[in-house]
């Protein structure tokens, strides 16, 4: 076991690593030369990820895992599909980029996801839960209509398992005849800890030492003797239900293969070599652990589960997620009726300390977005006040939900909706910037968008009173506002007038505040604090728009649809000629780098508003 190594040169750690430039490299060391590969990989990552930040804990997990894949097959021939992709550095190390890790994450680098773009290597882009067995079938289906031999491998954790795309994705290639394999990696974590009957499914599955081992050796008899396999699958059906109360894999039409020790290089290499011509869709069950070999990433997984790059910041200002979770705990104490729910964020949500003071009250659902959603609408009709902590870019995935379970009945569900615009170095994956284009089309629902934890704080008071669907977006990161708790609420649809100015207005939304204040102070431009997407305060945008000569609207989402659209809508319906400007995300796939590089990028800063007002 090792903490984090205090050598300052990534190339005094760089032995065997450096000859390594491609797959085919790793296929020409023995079995023995792997494991010291595998500790060099270590050491490389670790020094690496703390310069660069990203996903330390679950690429640990999966050095042993990936060095065996790529010994047995052939990538890109092979394909190999990982859910989500944050666990796929090591496939990165060993597929031509390992001098590229310096730029992990950071703008104009690589990306921290698997990205199709990237590398020939990397057969399908991901970002989010649950796609990967999806992709994986897709593949093989299309080779064999194209009569290829190649397999197609998809990687999934324990965690992005409960999702239902998962399944779907299974019970479709349970009942296909296509050279599949699935790897299901179980480390009992996805970024929260594992909840739900599945989880535990798994863990009575890894219990079961003597089928384990039994079905492990049943493997090297089929190899051995592939004469007598319709004997073995005849006797491993009778062993499998004298020990367990039934395997859901195979119940679903998939063969199933472990649990087996996914950091035993040896084991997973015969495992492997055994399972590659199989062809036909079946499943290895391996056992990791999430931080392997770096002590204090065993022992704190979920802090070690994504680090941050050293910064020289010591503001002690607090997140907006730690916000809301201050207001939850708070409001929760003077209503029962107060139900708090997370698709597998609790604590990136700020939900850790209402998790613990109501647990009575608290529901992690898993990886299910789509149900956190019909979940809060059912809890809704008896009465309760449910709120929904949900990142903007998993919302999405929750769509229809929203609509038909919702918005259609106008329920009384509060959605907290954390990372909106543009989040950092996750890229464009993560980047939520949709959320005010595909909320402001649909009825019944109020979307705000506070600009500081204050105002942040009023919006949540104000959405807990209202009646039907209310939307609260707000960006990563720390507001400028120290003291915000507050009994306060914000009138329906009003907007705030922060500064008066001469001939031109600025209508900002959300934390484009501060850029604006700060254009309006050097141009001498009326300020407004839109805090509401929808409804809009449509008499001051009226007022505003017959008095200036020229009107800019700015937004962290895409400058498509969303709140600077929904004001060009109201002048055209009021034949109001003033013109606008309207700044937001262009029309692009978002680059990954800083949320301040980025900001640059787009021209959602300061410098842009005075250049667009002074043109």
């Amino acid at each position: 076991m090792s903490t984090f190594p205090k050598k300052n040169k990534l190339y005094n750690i760089l032995l065997m690593l450096e000859d390594i430039n491609n797959p085919s490299d790793v296929k020409k060391l023995d079995i023995d030369q792997l494991q010291f590969l595998a500790d060099e990989i270590k050491e490389f990552l670790i020094a690496n990820i703390k310069k660069t930040g990203g996903h330390l804990g679950s690429n640990l997990g999966t050095i042993e895992l990936t060095l065996a894949m790529h010994y047995v097959f052939d990538t890109p021939d092979d394909t190999f599909v990982w859910d989500v992709g944050h666990q796929a550095y090591t496939h990165k190390i060993l597929t031509g980029r390992k001098d590229l890790m310096s730029t992990l994450r950071q703008k104009g680098g690589i990306s921290g996801f698997t990205k199709r773009s990237e590398s020939e290597h990397d057969a399908f882009g991901a970002g989010h839960s649950s796609t990967s067995v999806s992709a994986a079938l897709g593949i093989a289906i299309a080779n064999k209509l194209k009569q290829n031999i190649d397999t197609s491998i998809a990687v999934i954790g324990d965690g992005a398992l409960t999702g239902g795309m998962a399944f779907e994705a299974l019970n479709h290639a349970g009942d296909s005849d296509v050279n599949l394999l699935v790897i299901l990696n179980d480390n009992d974590m996805s970024i929260s800890k594992n909840v739900g009957a599945l989880s535990k499914y798994l863990t009575r599955l890894i219990s079961g030492k003597i089928y384990s081992t039994m079905k492990s050796k049943s493997l090297e008899l089929l190899e051995s003797l592939p004469r007598i396999r319709k004997f073995a699958k005849r006797s491993e059906e009778h062993l499998k239900g004298m020990l367990l109360p039934g395997t859901l894999f195979e119940e679903l039409g998939l063969d199933y293969f472990g649990p087996i020790d996914g950091h035993d290089i040896p084991l997973m290499i015969k495992t492997l070599q055994n399972l590659k011509n199989l062809e036909k869709p079946r499943i290895l069950h391996i056992i990791t652990k999430k931080g392997h070999g770096l002590e204090d990433a065993e022992k704190n997984p979920l802090k070690f589960h994504g680090i941050s790059p050293p910064s020289s910041s010591t503001s002690k200002l607090p997140s907006y997620s730690n916000v809301f979770g201050e207001w939850l705990c708070n409001t929760a104490r003077n209503d029962s009726k107060l139900i708090g729910i997370t698709p597998a964020m609790s604590e990136g949500s700020g939900m850790v300390k209402f998790s613990t003071t109501f647990p009575d009250r608290f529901f992690d659902v898993a990886i299910a977005e789509q149900h956190s959603i019909t979940l809060a609408g059912g809890m809704a009709t008896k009465g309760l006040k449910p709120v929904v902590a949900i990142y903007s870019t998993f919302l999405q995935r929750g769509y229809d939900q929203f609509i038909h379970d919702i918005a259609l009945q106008n329920l009384n569900v509060v959605f907290a909706i954390d990372r909106a615009g543009l989040v950092g170095a996750d890229g464009a994956t993560h980047a939520g910037v949709f959320d005010l284009s595909f909320l402001r089309c649909i009825p019944n629902i109020v979307v705000m968008a506070p600009s500081s934890s204050l105002e942040m704080y009023k919006a949540l008071n104000t959405a807990y009173k209202l009646n039907g669907p209310v939307c609260i977006r707000f960006p990563r990161g720390k507001s400028k506002v120290e003291e915000f708790t507050t009994d306060e609420i914000i009138e329906l649809g009003k907007a705030n007038i922060i500064r008066t100015g001469r001939d031109i207005a600025i209508f900002a939304f959300g934390n484009m505040l501060e850029p604006a204040i700060e254009a309006g102070n050097e141009i001498d431009a009326t300020v407004i604090d839109m805090r509401f997407i929808k409804p809009l305060d449509e008499k001051l945008i009226t007022e505003i728009a017959q008095n200036n000569k020229k009107l800019i609207s700015i937004e962290d989402n895409v400058s498509s649809g969303g709140g600077g659209s929904a004001i060009n809508e109201l002048l055209q319906r009021n034949n109001i000629k003033t013109p606008l400007s309207i700044l937001g995300v262009p029309d692009i796939v978002t680059e990954h780098g800083s949320q301040k590089e980025l900001y640059e990028e787009y021209g959602l800063n300061a410098k842009n508003l005075i250049k667009v007002g002074t043109s």
